[in-house]
């Protein structure tokens, strides 16, 4: 039951540091998201633990991403991604839509770096497999293949 408690606080702190962020009031939330205003302020001071439905209401207001709140909630777990993306997502000085412009850009840069590795890879793989054929392909009409200047 503690932890259910904890969750609700955590959402509702979330929420109230986004909402502060954005500069909008409580009473203007309220309104943009579509939900009362008491239920508003008891889903940030941890009294209340909404729906995701009503998440989605908030984010809308809030102009983030529901996923983001799903995650602070607990209804969805934390994506995976290593130390810059955790970094970024935890970084209250950004707003949701700068945090998911830095992971949208530095996703694009690790797919490119990998899709280059790999085009690496495969040459390298390729240039390997000629080079053993080569060598062991048999001379033709019987000639010895010809391996640098025959010294008199």
């Amino acid at each position: 039951m503690d932890k259910v408690a904890d969750i609700a606080s955590d959402i509702g702190e979330y929420i109230r540091q986004q909402r502060s962020t954005a500069k909008i009031s409580l009473r203007q939330l309220s309104k943009l998201a579509g939900v009362s205003n008491p239920y508003l302020s008891q889903i940030e001071r941890g009294v209340r633990k909404p729906s995701a439905e009503i998440l989605q209401q908030i984010a809308k207001g809030l102009r983030i991403s529901a996923e983001a709140l799903y995650v602070q909630a607990g209804i969805l777990d934390l994506p995976t991604g290593g130390p810059v993306p955790e970094a970024i997502r935890s970084d209250n000085e950004l707003s949701e839509r700068q945090k998911q412009v830095l992971l949208d850009v530095y996703e694009s840069f690790r797919r490119e770096n990998q899709a280059t590795r790999s085009t690496r890879e495969n040459t390298a793989q390729e240039n390997t497999a000629q080079e053993n054929t080569a060598a062991s392909d048999p001379p033709l009409n019987g000639a010895v293949p010809f391996r640098g200047v025959n010294k008199p």
